[in-house]
C-alpha cells in the first residue's frame, strides 16, 4: 500500500501462530477477500489493502503467502487458496504416528532426543515455493518475528529493514522456516546473509511465538517507529508518534488461531506434580508451548484493546478469536484429515458467531451486544478498507 509516512489512516493485519490451526484465520481471510472483491473487482487481493501484514509462526507463513510476489508481481496466493495449502501439505509436515500405545511411546521418546518432526518436508516445500525471493520484494510491508537463540533476543524481520539493510534482507524461505521452528516440534534454523561489501551476518533462530505469538503490537510499533523516523522536525515527529496510539488513525484486524477452552485443558493439582518431562510432554501435548503461546497472544490483545477502548474507537480494532477449542482441535500438529476438516468447520462457524471483545477486567472474551456477527463486522471492515484504498488511488 506504500510508504507509511504518506497515510492518514494506517491499516494493519495481524495473524497469530498456531501450527495447523492457521486454517482458522485462513478461513476468515478467504471470506474477507471475497467481500473486498465484491466491492472492488475480482482481481484485488488482501495485500492491496494493508500497509503492514504481521504474522508469527504459521501466521508468518500465511503473511508471506499473501505478500510474496509471483511472476506477474501479484500475490503468490489468493486468500481462498490458503486452506487448500494447509490441507495438502500439513499431513506431510506433521506426519502422524498413529493413536496406538506404541505410537505414543515413540513420540515421547523422540521428544527426549530431538524435535518431534525433522522439518525436511517443510524446508523443501518453502525453498521450492519461495526460491530466492527476499524480504525486500514483498508487495506490502510485512513484519515477522523469530527468536535468536545465540543472542537470546527477538529478531524481527520487516520489509522496511530488508530494503534498508542488506544484512537483514533474508530470503523469505529462511524467515518462514525460522518463525515456524517451534521448540520440541521442529528444528532450529540457521542461515547467513551477506552484503555487497562482503560483510556477513549469521542467524540462529527458533519460532517467533516465544516472543510474540500475537504480533499485532509489533506491527503497530513498526508504524510508530517508521513515521517518526521520516520526520526531521521535532514538533512534527512528536505529532507523528501519536499515530500508533490514536484509534482514529488505525484500522487493525487481528486474527487468532484459536485456543483451548478456558480452564479445561490443564489444572493446577496435576501441574503441581509435573517435572521437566511433563511440562514438555503430557499425553501427546506440550504444555509449556501451549501456555506461553496463548499467554503471549492474550496479553497483546489486552494491550491493543486497552488502546482502542480507552480512546472510544474500539470498532477500529477487530480481534477474531475462538477460545472454545477442545481435544485434538486445540493441538498445533495433529494433522489428520478429520482434525484438519474440523478446523475448517470451526473457522466457518466462527464467522457466524457474535463479535466478542476481551473484558479488560477478566481477560475473557465476551459477546458485544449490537455489533452483529464476525461476518458482519468483517463486511464493515472491508468497506472501510475499500474506502481508504479508493481515497489513496484518487489522490495519486
Amino acid at each position: 500500500m506504500g510508504s507509511t509516512s504518506e497515510k492518514k489512516v494506517f491499516t494493519v493485519l495481524s495473524i497469530d501462530g498456531g501450527g495447523i490451526r492457521g486454517i482458522i484465520p485462513g478461513t476468515i481471510l478467504a471470506f474477507l477477500e471475497s467481500k473486498l472483491q465484491e466491492l472492488d473487482g475480482p482481481d484485488v487481493r488482501i495485500a492491496d489493502y494493508f500497509d503492514v501484514i504481521s504474522g508469527t509462526s504459521t501466521g508468518g507463513l500465511v503473511t508471506t503467502m499473501l505478500a510474496a510476489p509471483n511472476k506477474h508481481n501479484r500475490p503468490m496466493f489468493a486468500a481462498k487458496d490458503i486452506n487448500d495449502f494447509y490441507l495438502q501439505h500439513t499431513p506431510n509436515i506433521f506426519p502422524q504416528s498413529g493413536d496406538s500405545l506404541f505410537g505414543s511411546i515413540a513420540s515421547w521418546m523422540e521428544s527426549l532426543t530431538g524435535p518431534k518432526y525433522d522439518g525436511k518436508y517443510l524446508h523443501s516445500l518453502l525453498n521450492s515455493l519461495l526460491g530466492d525471493l527476499t524480504l525486500s520484494q514483498t508487495l506490502t510491508t510485512i513484519v515477522v518475528p523469530a527468536f535468536d537463540i545465540k543472542l537470546v533476543q527477538p529478531c524481527i524481520f520487516s520489509t522496511t529493514e530488508g530494503k534498508e539493510n542488506s544484512l537483514k534482507n533474508a530470503r523469505l524461505a529462511d524467515i518462514c522456516i525460522s518463525t515456524s521452528a517451534a521448540p520440541t516440534y521442529l528444528p532450529a534454523h540457521s542461515f547467513t546473509t551477506t552484503d555487497d561489501n562482503g560483510n556477513s551476518r549469521s542467524f540462529d533462530l527458533i519460532d517467533g511465538a516465544v516472543a510474540a505469538n500475537n504480533p499485532s503490537m509489533l506491527a503497530i510499533s513498526h508504524i510508530i517507529r517508521e513515521t517518526a523516523k521520516k520526520n526531521n522536525n521535532k514538533l512534527e515527529e512528536e505529532e507523528e508518534e501519536k499515530v500508533g496510539m490514536d484509534g482514529t488513525k488505525m484500522l487493525v484486524l487481528s486474527l487468532g488461531t484459536g485456543e483451548a477452552k478456558h480452564e479445561e485443558k490443564y489444572n493446577a493439582s496435576i501441574a503441581s506434580k509435573w517435572g521437566l518431562i511433563n511440562w514438555i510432554f503430557d499425553n501427546g501435548t506440550t504444555p509449556i508451548i501451549d501456555i506461553f503461546a496463548n499467554a503471549s497472544s492474550d496479553v497483546v490483545d489486552f494491550l491493543v484493546s486497552t488502546i482502542f477502548q480507552s480512546q472510544h474507537h474500539k470498532k477500529n480494532y477487530l480481534r477474531i478469536q475462538d477460545d472454545t477449542l477442545v481435544g485434538n482441535e486445540s493441538s498445533v500438529d495433529i494433522a489428520t484429515t478429520e482434525n484438519l476438516q474440523r478446523l475448517v468447520d470451526i473457522g466457518t462457524k466462527l464467522l457466524e458467531k457474535p463479535v466478542s471483545r476481551v473484558n479488560l477486567e477478566t481477560g475473557k472474551y465476551e459477546i458485544v451486544e449490537g455489533e452483529g456477527t464476525n461476518a458482519e463486522a468483517l463486511l464493515n471492515f472491508a468497506k472501510l478498507l475499500s474506502k481508504e484504498r479508493k481515497s489513496r488511488l484518487m489522490s495519486q
